[in-house]
């Protein structure tokens, strides 16, 4: 075994390892990064990216089927060759990673392809190669999707998220196990490309992270949609018998359809990065750090791995943290009382912070302002594909905003304001006396903020 030094080994170069590895090395460190599949990590080649770029053409399909009442006639006649070619090609470089490797290695780093493994405090196992750490070790090998134990699953060709972002046809059907936001949206697409969709889950309501409004909402779209839903229960027994899957759910239905998609959640692996070499509990579910993301002495964590959320936005806020520390700069420290996330269905359903349900149990007295978007100025201009609202969760012994949702059209980015009210702490007196420009879809805040009253 050949031993090399370096100050700082980071295992996964996912957004936020290949943030630190890449800064690291421009800033004049000696940078070992470790990845056994693809330099970037899930977002840019299965994630964030390619799957908003079948979300992108998905809505344009129904926005072109908007026209009708309002502005004349259309016809429109979906086609998956464009979209799959796109994403093979402008997303992701036929699943290339040669030119954000060659990216990290012009700024001075050194890439190892394999699996990384810590033997010993400072000491990462590649292969042949022991990389020895001067200064630390950061961990973020993400996360992989949890496949659950479901009698006759394994062993069938099922898709996650990678397989349907590879898919080079749309199925005639599908079943989705798994409402949250990789499912829906999934579900979304194919359903609008032609293919017909169940999604199952578990739990009572789609995206049961979300405001029950959300899902209410989410329910009422897809049932428009022609996208059967099954809340409630879950799957018992799969099998497939070389064309069609056949999924045997809790209650004794039996659905049957081309394609499973299985989107039940994402899973961290803390033995095979030997987390425990180090003194971490690898059969927890989450690295626990502190908030200059420590794990232990030497040790940085971030992203999917400690359990603050699993975003592409959050390991790069971790990213940020863990440079100033080894750099020694100054720099905030982590706070999680605001974090955004955006389900990137038709209609967006963006949020913040805590949810009506999350601040009534951390003992909060809670005041709730809410207004449908259609009855807004902008959604009643908007019309066709206007349905959504403003939830804004108030600390009223505060006067703050404690979490927010905005869902709608443009849900996401009308999100950014209540980000930034809820972050700043901002009293919602402060919001009320503010100037909202006329008309758009982030007034309606202003009718939300009306009804704290």
């Amino acid at each position: 075994m050949v031993a090399r030094e370096f100050d700082v080994i980071v295992i996964g170069m996912g957004p936020g390892g290949e943030e630190i590895a890449g800064r690291l090395a421009k800033a004049g460190l000696e940078v070992a990064g470790v990845e056994s599949h693809l330099v970037g990590g899930e977002c840019p080649y299965y994630g964030c990216i390619p799957s908003k770029m079948m979300i992108r053409a998905g809505n344009l399909l129904a926005e072109a089927g908007r026209v009708n009442g309002m502005a004349g006639r259309a016809t429109v006649s979906p086609d998956w060759a464009p979209v799959a070619g796109r994403l093979a090609g402008e997303a992701t470089d036929n699943w290339n990673d040669a030119v954000a490797a060659d990216r990290f290695t012009g700024q001075g780093g050194h890439l190892f392809r394999g699996t990384g493994r810590i033997a010993a405090p400072g000491e990462v196992q590649v292969g042949d190669d022991l990389l020895v750490a001067r200064r630390g070790i950061v961990i973020a090998t993400g996360t992989a999707p949890a496949v659950p134990p479901v009698p006759g699953l394994a062993g069938t060709p099922f898709w996650t998220n990678r397989e349907a972002i590879r898919a080079t046809e749309v199925p005639a059907s599908l079943i989705v196990l798994g409402g949250g936001a990789i499912g829906v949206e999934l579900a979304q697409v194919f359903a609008r490309f032609g293919a017909t969709v169940t999604v199952v889950e578990a739990l009572d309501r789609l995206v049961p992270l979300e405001e029950p409004e959300s899902s209410d909402l989410l329910a009422e779209v897809f049932g428009a949609e022609g996208i059967a839903v099954r809340t409630g229960v879950a799957a018992s027994q799969v099998s497939h018998d070389g064309a069609t899957f056949e999924v045997t759910l809790g209650n004794g239905e039996i659905l049957t359809g081309q394609r499973l998609l299985v989107a039940t959640g994402r899973r961290a692996n803390l033995a095979a990065v030997g987390a425990g070499a180090v003194g971490i509990d690898e059969k927890a579910r989450a690295v626990q750090v502190d908030d200059r993301m420590r794990a232990a002495p030497g040790v940085w964590a971030i992203g999917d791995i400690v359990g603050k959320g699993a975003f592409t936005h959050m390991s790069m806020y971790h990213a940020g943290i863990v440079i100033a520390d080894i750099l020694g700069t100054e720099h905030h420290p982590a706070e999680y009382h605001a974090v955004p996330r955006v389900t990137f269905t038709d209609p967006e359903i963006g949020s913040v912070g805590l949810t009506e349900a999350q601040a009534r149990e951390q003992g909060l007295d809670v005041r709730i302002g809410m207004t449908p978007l259609p009855s807004s100025t902008r959604g009643w201009i908007h019309k066709a594909g206007n349905d959504g609202f403003i939830k804004l969760v108030q600390d009223a012994a505060t006067g703050v905003l404690a979490g927010a949702t905005s869902a709608g059209p443009a849900g996401g980015e009308v999100l950014s304001m209540l980000t930034l009210a809820v972050h700043a702490r901002l009293p919602a007196q402060r919001l009320r006396e503010m100037i909202f420009a006329y008309p758009t879809f982030h007034r309606a805040v202003e009718a939300a903020l009306a009804g704290l009253r």
